[in-house]
């Protein structure tokens, strides 16, 4: 009995120390960034220009930075809608609405999110948002982990400015190509004249 306790303490012991190594190597990655930095307003973390879905997608913090934890884009849009539904197999994605009024569909809730707003979209779980304000809005994205989310932002640049047309078959290939899939349309919405 005594040996039976002794070999499970063992067990928990050598998890616990794996657990630890392992931290340290991850945080000890040549893969992260090894110093802070400062991105300015309206500026993207490597000086690059993605205009895209509507807007503008400043990067803020890139993989690069992260070991590929994660990226956060600053996204500034002057279109009302936005992608279609759709569902990320690898990524955690969060919304933080700073300007504007935005509308959210996460699995089955329907969200309604003003300046100050937050919402969060679990990996595998169908999402789309749409941006449906006059004049212009501004939410910060983050994926979690990155995953290949900043090729895929540079990728849709060759769709041109506007939110594309037709997202459900033009750009089903591009998504899955980044661990993505398309699941239906974007949200419809009134516009807020009429409603």
């Amino acid at each position: 009995m005594k040996r039976r306790k002794f070999l499970k303490l063992s067990v928990v012991a050598t998890a616990f120390s794996l657990a630890a190594g392992g931290t340290e190597t991850m945080s000890a990655s040549p893969e992260r960034a090894g110093k802070g930095f400062r991105v300015g307003r309206q500026k993207d973390r490597y000086e690059e220009e993605l205009l895209v879905m509507g807007g503008r997608f400043d990067l803020k913090v890139s993989s690069r930075d992260t070991g590929g934890d994660l990226c956060i884009y600053d996204t500034v849009r002057d279109s009302k809608g936005g992608p279609a539904l759709h569902r990320h197999f690898f990524q955690d994605e969060w919304f933080y609405v700073i300007r504007g009024k935005f509308i959210a569909q996460v699995g089955e809730d329907n969200l309604t999110l003003n300046p100050g707003d937050s919402a969060f979209a679990p990996r595998k779980i169908p999402h789309a948002f749409a941006m449906v304000s006059e004049g212009e809005g501004q939410m910060l994205v983050l994926f979690q982990p990155a995953g290949s989310m900043e090729d895929f932002f540079k990728q849709m640049t060759k769709f041109g400015k506007g939110i594309p047309r037709n997202q459900e078959s033009a750009l089903k290939q591009l998504w899955a190509d980044h661990g993505m899939e398309i699941m239906g349309p974007p949200l419809k919405f009134q516009s807020e004249e009429s409603g």
